[in-house]
């Protein structure tokens, strides 16, 4: 009974043993070495004498908590995630649905247009997109005077650049997201619907009571892939609005990283905020499936 439960643990580690190895080189020591570079002062001197490179410890968390772009940033990428990432799963949501609805044709050509955007390249789309929010030429502000509406300055309102960055975040994120509720509806046995209708229920209701509660792990994933694209907002931005302007309103977490690295050769402050950030993807990540997890008790 001992060997044969000994071989089993070694069969489990053999065939857990690439994705471990895999988890480990890409995920876990790359974690750990942004962790210990945002405890030194790593900077552009560091390249080329690793002599200047000093361990402060704590101080650049520290320089985080009296930074206001920081904090900027970090309101920034909340309201990203908060208002972009359930407007893009409700978006999918219905397209998928209106797709799979019984009196739907061409599905395939929809589901072929809807998935074009995620496999576009970003910094084209953004381009494009920059043309669509010019605030004279624009084809956006065009159809808003047809109807009698005030041209809007998109991209140089603060007011309004980050609705037209989350506009543009859920055209961009939707697609896959549909594709993913598509194969959870047609995972759905159609005799849970007929059994609802047999008992007098109506389209919203099975909807909320056979559609809904079937598509929790589906929801759960799409969520939390949604969520995590949200949090790492940054070609968009550093394209459409020059670094994030005007006046911050678009600054992510994700480019006040990049300008902090990349621009002014702060690595080590640079590694600290990356690591800030992984800690808020890991937390929300967490609260996501322990939620999910409660609903399904």
């Amino acid at each position: 009974m001992i060997s044969h439960r000994s071989a089993e643990a070694r069969a489990a580690v053999l065939l857990l043993a690439p994705g471990l190895l895999v988890i480990t080189f890409l995920f876990l020591l790359p974690a750990a070495a942004t962790f210990l570079l945002s405890l030194t002062d790593f900077d552009i001197y560091a390249f080329g004498d690793l002599d200047t490179v000093r361990v402060v410890g704590l101080a650049n968390y520290s320089k985080l908590l009296r930074d206001p772009l920081f904090w900027k940033a970090l309101r920034n990428t909340f309201y990203l995630v908060l208002v972009g990432g359930p407007l893009t799963v409700a978006v999918a949501l219905g397209a998928a649905l209106l797709i799979e609805h019984p009196l739907a044709r061409a599905r395939s050509l929809f589901r072929t247009v809807y998935f074009a955007p995620v496999v576009t390249t970003l910094v084209a789309v953004a381009v494009v997109w920059q043309a669509l929010y010019h605030p004279r030429y624009g084809l956006l502000n065009a159809a808003l005077g047809a109807v009698g509406i005030p041209a809007v300055d998109w991209l140089g309102d603060p007011r309004w650049a980050m609705p037209a960055m989350i506009l543009l975040g859920i055209w961009k994120n939707f697609g896959l997201a549909t594709l993913v509720f598509i194969a959870a509806l047609q995972s759905i046995p159609q005799s849970l619907y007929e059994a609802a209708r047999i008992d007098g229920a109506g389209a919203l209701q099975r909807f909320r009571h056979v559609t809904f509660p079937l598509l929790g792990p589906a929801l759960l994933f799409v969520s939390v892939l949604t969520m995590i694209n949200y949090f790492q907002f940054f070609a968009e931005p550093y394209v459409m609005t020059r670094g994030g302007g005007p006046l911050n309103a678009t600054l992510s977490l994700t480019l006040h990283m990049y300008k902090e690295g990349f621009r002014w050769w702060n690595m080590g402050y640079a590694a600290a905020i990356a690591f800030v950030l992984f800690l808020l993807i890991l937390a929300a990540t967490g609260l996501q499936m322990r939620w999910r997890g409660r609903a399904t008790e």
